[in-house]
């Protein structure tokens, strides 16, 4: 169990050296809180020394920042380049994923460390790439943390230096000096701030806000439980685990001419009519399928669900044709080029990106995009009949491949590389003419076949197997791992047909096709398949 946060005295007795780590990736401005923490040792009357080792990238592994300080003395210490396991004061984590990172790395110890960390998320490398949710669960670190440290801090650190229109890295600075690990008053803390002389009215506060976060676990007598976490009244994590950002980006709502706009009612009025059940999902769908290109392709959606509502039955509570509503549209609105470029210049995005930098009226934003594009989505861009011959071609295919497989930034807040996004985006016409949306329909109207066909004798596994689809998302490399499992999973079918328990398999297999991007466990799992077959 943690010991209550006690608020050191400046003459408190700490040891010879002060050893802190701090673990941030890009953008989380850990370099900053280093700095910080760095001057305020110094203007303290101690030595200081602050390393740093960056990550592999972004977010698959964090920068780890490493100070260490001691008293003045007549002998220089000598000190570390970077932590050891079990010899850390103070580890500070930018965000919680990366508490769960320090302790595995054994940085966090019951007998010594008090651990600051931030409840926000923002998915490491790791959980995107994991076909299905792979969001690690934040009851499992947070428990951890409990028993791992001497002194625990957590709090939605971004959220509260947000909301005081700064960084995250000045509100763990606060939650550092509030905790009382290090043997320096309030006020060194706010002077190291000022003395940096950019944005300190804001840092101040939002210092203030983790301070307060501290404070709240420190024993007063009525206060949290001891080895609590803080409560806060600001902005919280969601209860049940490290869940992905909320989106902030709702369904458009579809304008355009009055002749569309009454083609759109039309279908709207079609959709409506369908079974609730199927309804639920179908309104939306139909919306996601003509905000992708028109309402002509939105008829081709509803023409689809419609025919399988005939092959379904209230018995049944219309399953099947729900999850073909859900699952056609998924299919129907596929993502190309065409499509990034479109997502990446609408107003709604550049608004939401302006709010989460916290740009104010006035002020310029630069806005760089990177692309790297494979040969094959520079041919599905071309007509069907030549995109097709040149994908049979593998000579022509390794000369696009040499020319554009190449990582590309586009500056998106210059008008030159707007445009060319803006004109790319703008193609919807035209899409229904190239490779990629031949070959999309194609493979749409075969997993439809697929899944139908053992109707009339299972209709568990035709809905299992229309659940399939999932398996498939994103675009380039994601998207070509994930047509590879898919076609695994919807060919273990064979294998499954005229079992009693052959939707429960498919739902196995499918399931584990989820579980890793390298696909180890549904080899596992198909191998069991072949076993009893």
């Amino acid at each position: 169990m943690n010991m209550p946060l006690q608020q050191k005295t400046p003459d408190a007795k700490i040891g010879e050296i002060i050893k802190l780590a701090v673990m941030a990736v890009g953008g989380q401005g850990g370099g900053v809180l280093t700095n910080w923490i760095e001057a305020l040792a110094r203007s303290q009357g101690y030595v200081c020394q602050a390393t740093s080792v960056a990550g592999v990238a972004q977010r698959t592994g964090a920068t780890i920042y490493y100070i260490e300080m001691a008293k003045k003395a007549d002998l220089e210490p000598v000190f570390a380049l970077a932590p050891a396991g079990g010899d850390v004061d103070v580890l500070i984590a930018a965000e919680m994923i990366e508490v769960g990172r320090a302790i595995m790395r054994g940085f966090v110890t019951p007998d010594r460390t008090t651990l600051i960390g931030s409840t926000h998320r923002a998915l490491a490398v790791s959980e995107k790439m994991t076909p299905g949710d792979g969001i690690a669960d934040a009851d499992e670190v947070r428990a951890a943390a409990e028993v791992a440290s001497q002194k625990l801090v957590l709090a939605d650190m971004d959220g509260l230096a947000v909301a005081q229109g700064s960084v995250i890295s000045s509100s763990l600075f606060g939650a550092l000096a509030g905790s009382g690990a290090l043997p320096f008053p309030r006020s060194a803390f706010e002077d190291a701030i000022r003395a940096s002389g950019k944005g300190v009215e804001a840092s101040l506060r939002a210092f203030a806000a983790g301070y307060d976060a501290a404070q709240l676990g420190v024993d007063t007598g009525d206060g949290p439980e001891e080895g609590k976490a803080p409560e806060l009244s600001g902005p919280q994590p969601k209860a049940g685990g490290l869940t992905a950002p909320e989106e902030t980006e709702r369904a458009p709502a579809l304008t355009g001419p009055d002749r569309e706009m009454d083609r759109w009612t039309e279908l709207l009025g079609r959709a409506e009519a369908l079974p609730d059940p199927v309804r639920e999902i179908a309104v939306p769908g139909l919306m996601k399928v003509v905000d992708f290109q028109d309402c002509t392709y939105g008829e081709a959606y509803l023409d689809r669900v419609e025919e399988i509502v005939e092959k379904d039955t209230a018995e049944r509570d219309w399953l099947l044709a729900a999850t073909a509503a859900k699952y056609i549209a998924n299919a129907m609105a596929y993502d190309d080029i065409i499509r990034v470029a479109d997502l990446k210049t609408r107003a709604p995005r550049m608004a939401r990106i302006q709010t989460e930098m916290g740009a104010k009226e006035g002020q310029l934003m630069e806005l760089t995009e990177f692309f790297h594009p494979r040969s094959e989505e520079i041919v599905s861009l071309l007509p069907a009949r030549l995109g097709a011959r040149w994908e049979a071609n593998p000579r022509r295919m390794a000369q696009i491949d040499r020319w554009f497989n190449k990582g590309r930034r586009l500056r998106t807040h210059s008008l030159r590389s707007f445009l060319l996004l803006h004109f790319l985006g703008g193609l919807k016409g035209y899409r229904v003419k190239t490779r990629r949306h031949e070959v999309e329909m194609a493979h749409l109207e075969q997993w439809l076949k697929d899944s139908l066909e053992p109707l009339s004798e299972d209709y568990a596994l035709s809905v299992e197997l229309l659940k399939n689809r999932r398996l498939i998302k994103g675009y380039s490399d994601t998207h070509a791992r994930g047509l590879t499992k898919f076609a695994t999973v919807m060919n273990a079918a064979k294998l499954l047909r005229g079992r009693e328990d052959a939707a429960e398999w498919m739902n196995r297999i499918r399931e584990a096709a989820l579980q890793d991007a390298e696909g180890k466990a549904l080899e596992g799992a198909i191998q069991t398949v072949r076993s009893f077959a």
